[in-house]
């Protein structure tokens, strides 16, 4: 298999994809930015609409109003974060097709490519969903008629758990949470009730 940036597979890349929550600050560079934003760019997109608009939000005063203001209680711990991306997108801006929403899809893998790339580079890409929409919006200037799908929230990791962490969030910073067994969500070649 070839290997990635800092000489992973692409399987050890996926296996060290982790949501961790105990974070430190790392520097955020114009160079990252870019690189991350060319990497979501290679993402497929029906008709090549490349529907993902991203906010990355990086300078200090904006990051703490972002983290003090728009986070909902449980996200504390994203406040040691170094760069907030917001990802957003519209409906018309991908495939319209009856009554499926596409570009949430397209914008899906985009940014799946680009949480990706920042685990390669040894970072931690943690998307959430646990905050204030009109909150954020406001602070990123976001036009209404966009729709804000997650935050995700960039770090490098920390070996020292915090104090104020719950209970599972410290298990999950020690192992990783359970999968779902295969056979829970796969089907060949058709759906059998389970």
């Amino acid at each position: 298999m070839s290997q990635g940036d800092n000489g992973l597979t692409f399987e050890e890349v996926v296996n060290r994809r982790r949501a961790y929550r105990a974070l430190e600050s790392v520097e955020i560079t114009k160079e990252l930015i870019e690189k991350t934003a060319h990497i979501a760019q290679l993402a497929p997109s029906c008709f090549n609409k490349q529907p993902w608009r991203y906010i990355f939000v990086f300078e200090k005063i904006l990051l703490t109003k972002l983290q003090n203001e728009g986070l909902s209680k449980g996200n504390k711990w994203a406040k040691a974060a170094s760069m907030i991306i917001a990802v957003f997108s519209r409906i018309d801006l991908d495939c319209v097709i009856s009554d499926r929403q596409y570009y949430l899809f397209d914008t899906g893998m985009a940014t799946a490519f680009m949480i990706l790339h920042l685990t390669d580079q040894g970072l931690v890409a943690h998307p959430i969903a646990g905050f204030d929409p009109v909150k954020v919006k406001e602070l990123l200037e976001l036009p209404d008629e966009m729709h804000l799908i997650t935050l995700i929230i960039v770090g490098k990791k920390s070996d020292k758990i915090p104090d104020f962490f719950e209970d599972y969030q410290k298990k999950s910073e020690v192992k990783r949470p359970t999968r779902k067994p295969l056979d829970e969500f796969i089907y060949m070649n058709k759906y059998i009730k389970k």
